[in-house]
């Protein structure tokens, strides 16, 4: 059966969604139903080869109810998915394309978004968050450059129709795993705008990105897959010349596509197809391993390069990489101005692996060194502290140089490197009972602040209060008057320690309004700090004082210790801004509820000033 005419009629569509179905009744539903809430013009094509499970009579159902929308093409045979996509973008009459399985499902504003992009841009392909994609992209972009995009090769994107149409884009018939990728290659280097959608979920897939679940197949047959991605790597070369671009884009193909079958797969296969997996690599590397692409490789990649002739330390390797790493904070504290974090690290379970898989002895009972890796958050750059290791091999003792450190996040990684390769984890998760983290420390007038994340305890150093509120105590020990300018005095301090010395100003905000004052701070001493006030405009003025920890500036309230600190108010006559003259009321007081240091401003008339002595004396 086919609902249609077989001929494009342009009909005002923005998006044909093409969705290939065989045997997917009972996803087809909610895949159906995100669709047609999609503000925007649509058709749905779908495209069923010879489905046996109920498919064909849902489809009919949803046809028959919402004819100028969905149309129907049945195959009577099950071709390959490439081959069903390409029968629905033969019927698209749409702008735009969108391919959805019939899995999965869009978010109920996806194609409203990604039409808008487009639109907006002048793009070719529009690529949106996939939900729970682990490479997938996290910022919005009008225009992306192709290594900022390459990583998510599925196509499940928005495609301009004239621009496939233009450059003969269609899936290949013949491949029945990888199609997806091709496509999206072949659409990649041709397109002059590539946009990102990453708000927001675009697109949610049946266990994940259908890129990345391609790992379940591969490791069932590593071999098929390896011949599968030499395709798009042909495709892509032939579109991008040698160079700089190439290397990476041939890079993210190594690593992901080919040297990854010589993990997980590889030791899921047997003796004989595991030396064909490595021959089969190592062709792939000889053809397209240049230089470029060589400098990029990680360690445990570049120990797999180097051991493609070795198929016992591939085992090994793999076996490195699939073991779990088993690790315990022990102890965190300062020993002057440096951290010193204990614990301990081993790969477990090597044994285990090695019996399961048929990887053989040469599995069991791996050791390799154990130390600490910090990697800054928005860097990313690593620093490697000193590491001395116990007579176990597998605890540690390693020393912070924290003056060392650049101010910034740095999260704990500990690290065992076995075999060339190279496994970290965050450390903290798991530590001996009573262990916690020290307080924040000053270290060369920089705070230095060890904490646990809230969500999975894992062990960090914020170096200037990027992220960590900072524990500083501000102190008021005496307010008095110069003139008609109010001098305050007060101690700060950092945990325990003096701080004075990182005092910057001191800022009155009106509690009404939110305008600020700000007068310059100085050290009085290791602890003390002072500052003088003057030209306060009538309202409510809450004071805090400002240090520089080495981070973004921190403010913290001035508190009020005692209640003789503050001194009486001061009143003086000036002139009014309508020529005639003001009481001014100066009144340094104590907040009730937290202690916080403030002043009100207040302005008075003559006559007000004289009824105010009258209602007193009535009182009196």
């Amino acid at each position: 059966m086919d609902t249609g005419s077989g001929q494009r009629v342009d009909r005002g569509i923005d998006v044909s969604v093409v969705v290939p179905a065989y045997n997917r009744r009972a996803s087809l539903d909610r895949c159906l139903t995100s669709l047609l809430v999609q503000r925007v013009a649509k058709e749905i094509v779908v495209v069923d080869g010879g489905s046996r499970d109920g498919t064909p009579a849902l489809l009919g159902l949803y046809a028959a109810h919402h004819p100028r929308v969905i149309t129907v093409i049945q195959d009577a045979q099950p071709g390959t998915p490439g081959g069903a996509r390409n029968r629905g973008l033969e019927r698209a009459s749409g702008r735009y394309v969108f391919f959805c399985d019939a899995g999965d499902h869009l978010a109920p504003d996806a194609l409203a978004r990604l039409v808008a992009a487009a639109d907006r841009n002048g793009a070719d392909v529009v690529v949106g968050r996939i939900a729970g994609a682990r490479q997938g992209l996290r910022e919005s972009a009008d225009r992306a450059s192709l290594t900022a995009v390459y990583d998510d090769l599925s196509c499940f994107k928005l495609f301009r129709r004239d621009f496939l149409d233009r450059h003969a884009i269609r899936f290949d018939e013949t491949q029945r795993r990888g199609e997806d990728m091709t496509f999206a290659v072949h659409a990649y280097c041709h397109a002059r705008v590539i946009s990102v959608v990453a708000d927001g979920v675009c697109y949610h897939a049946e266990g994940g990105c259908s890129a990345e679940g391609r790992g379940e197949a591969s490791a069932r047959d590593p071999l098929g897959w390896l011949r599968v991605v030499r395709t798009p790597i042909e495709v892509m070369a032939r579109h991008v010349p040698p160079g700089a671009l190439r290397d990476r884009l041939l890079l993210r193909h190594l690593r992901r596509d080919v040297l990854a079958q010589l993990g997980v797969p590889f030791l899921a296969a047997c003796e004989a197809a595991r030396e064909k997996v490595a021959v089969e690599v190592a062709d792939i590397c000889g053809q397209w391993l240049t230089p470029g692409v060589r400098a990029g490789l990680d360690g445990v990649d570049a120990a797999r390069v180097a051991a493609l002739d070795d198929p016992d330390r591939l085992v090994r390797l793999a076996l490195v990489e699939a073991a779990p790493l088993r690790h315990r904070l022990t102890g965190v504290e300062w020993r002057g101005d440096r951290l010193v974090i204990e614990g301990w690290a081993a790969l477990g379970g090597t044994d285990g692996i090695a019996s399961a898989t048929g990887a053989g002895p040469e599995g069991v009972a791996m050791t390799g060194a154990v130390g600490l890796v910090l990697r800054e958050r928005m860097s990313r750059q690593e620093r490697v502290p000193s590491v001395t290791r116990g007579a176990d091999g597998a605890s540690f003792t390693a020393v912070l140089d924290v003056a060392a450190l650049p101010a910034g996040v740095w999260d704990v990684h500990v690290a065992v490197e076995c075999e060339g390769a190279r496994r970290l984890a965050r450390l903290g998760s798991r530590r001996e009972p009573g262990v916690g983290v020290p307080a924040a420390h000053l270290v060369g007038g920089v705070v230095a602040v060890p904490f646990l994340t809230r969500s999975h305890n894992h062990l960090g150093l914020d170096l200037g209060g990027h992220v960590v509120r900072v524990p500083a105590v501000v102190r008021l020990t005496r307010t008095w008057w110069r003139g008609r300018r109010l001098r305050v005095e007060g101690r700060a301090l950092v945990g325990e320690e003096a701080a004075a010395a990182a005092v910057r100003q001191v800022i009155w905000r009106e509690r009404a309004s939110g305008r600020e004052h700000r007068e310059r701070a100085v050290a009085a001493g290791p602890r003390e700090f002072a500052a003088e006030t003057a030209g306060l405009r009538p309202g409510t003025w809450d004071a805090y004082l400002e240090l520089g920890l080495g981070g973004p500036p921190v403010r913290f309230p001035v508190k009020v210790a005692e209640a003789d600190a503050l001194d009486r108010p001061l009143r003086w006559w000036r002139g009014a801004l309508r020529g005639g003259v003001a009481q001014w009321t100066v009144r340094p007081y104590a907040t009730a509820v937290n202690r916080r240091l403030s002043v009100s401003v207040r302005v008075a008339t003559p006559l007000t000033v004289v009824r105010r002595m009258a209602r007193h004396l009535r009182q009196r």
